[in-house]
């Protein structure tokens, strides 16, 4: 595993908290020969699962997103030793908090509450240990953290919202107007819009929220600031199908969700990507459908062009594609990051790239 990037609160592993410029390989004995099965990046901390479902972080812990049961920064990857017995299949991570999934389907979090991101409404404290979230009964194959919200995907297909980050702008958007009750929810809450999809795969943003049906379609919602939703809404306070005409008619196998951009693999390979576009995080041109280039390069032209999904045929037949924040100065700072079965694009990384070998 390779690392560089942003290094302010030790979130590298690497046992120090001076920014890395050139790839540095792990050397931490702790976990280093060990298979790596992910890797996962928050507002200032790092996660790894390994191949024996074993959880290992490090960095920004004030509030005790590390779930180590202290609230200082950890330096190197530090085995979570409250999960021991437990078999860790996904790790979401929010900005200050900490979502996990376990093999049997039990969501556990930890880490800041302020917003109930947690999904634990009685904790007000940050929450040192990973709690079991007691209300989401369903057994869960899905997770998703985004600045202050979380979502969960169950086996049935429902979606599951809680954290009220969103509920600010949604306020705002609806202008008096009665919200659904996910978006203001501190444990999860049903998502409505869903009830006739059934969906396996969930993402999420700073402020949007996106879901991947077993039908291949994608809904969306939340803030749409930079045109994330495919939409000429300014927030859409309902899930909404991007049409299929964006993808070619071909269904989509995969997504994710970076702060403010769209990352889509349909299930022939092709790889379309949306959204903001003022740090190359798209890495794409602004171009229209039949390859011209944009009108003129104009801001107002290069932004509507940018909110229509459109293909990046270098990174057809990636097999591992990761966004987040465009470099922003936290952990969150790669645009698009794509592993391709023969080598690792790392054409538009700000900030953290790690490579499992």
């Amino acid at each position: 595993m390779y690392l560089k990037g942003a290094n302010s609160y030790g979130q590298l592993g690497l046992g120090h908290k001076e920014d890395v410029l050139v790839p540095q390989s792990l050397k931490d004995v702790s976990c280093k020969y060990q298979g790596f099965k992910s890797i996962t990046g928050g507002g200032g901390h790092s996660a790894v699962i390994t191949d024996a479902g074993e959880l290992f972080v490090c960095g920004h812990n004030r509030e005790g997103q590390l779930g180590l049961n202290h609230s200082e920064d950890a330096l190197h990857f530090t085995l979570c030793t409250a999960l021991s017995g437990f078999c860790v299949t996904q790790i979401a991570c929010g900005w200050d908090f900490t979502i996990i999934l376990i093999g049997t389907g039990l969501v556990l979090s930890c880490g800041s509450n302020s917003f109930g991101q947690l999904g634990v409404p009685q904790i007000s404290c940050p929450c040192l240990i990973p709690q079991k979230i007691e209300s989401l009964k369903e057994k869960v194959v899905d997770i998703a953290a985004g600045l202050r919200h979380a979502l969960a995907a169950t086996e049935s297909g429902s979606v599951f919202q809680w954290g009220t980050g969103m509920a600010s702008r949604a306020k705002r958007a609806s202008q008096g107007k009665t919200l659904p009750l996910f978006l203001t929810a501190k444990e999860p809450c049903g998502v409505t819009g869903l009830e006739d999809v059934k969906v396996k795969r969930v993402a999420a943003s700073s402020y949007h929220s996106v879901s991947l049906t077993d039908e291949g379609c994608l809904y969306v919602w939340g803030s749409n600031k930079h045109g994330q939703l495919v939409s000429k809404e300014i927030f859409l306070v309902e899930p909404k199908k991007i049409e299929a005409h964006f993808f070619s008619y071909e269904k989509i196998g995969a997504v994710w969700s970076g702060w403010t951009h769209l990352v889509a693999q349909t299930e022939t390979g092709k790889v379309f990507t949306w959204g903001r576009a003022d740090y190359g995080q798209l890495g794409r041109r602004a171009v229209v459908p039949n390859g011209q280039e944009a009108c003129g390069g104009s801001e107002q032209c290069l932004e509507q062009l940018c909110n229509i999904p459109i293909s990046v045929p270098c990174l057809d037949g990636a097999s591992q594609v990761a966004a987040a924040s465009p470099g922003d100065g936290t952990n969150m700072g790669c645009a698009v990051t794509a592993l391709k079965r023969t080598s690792m694009s790392r054409s538009w990384s700000k900030l953290l790239v790690a490579q499992s070998r």
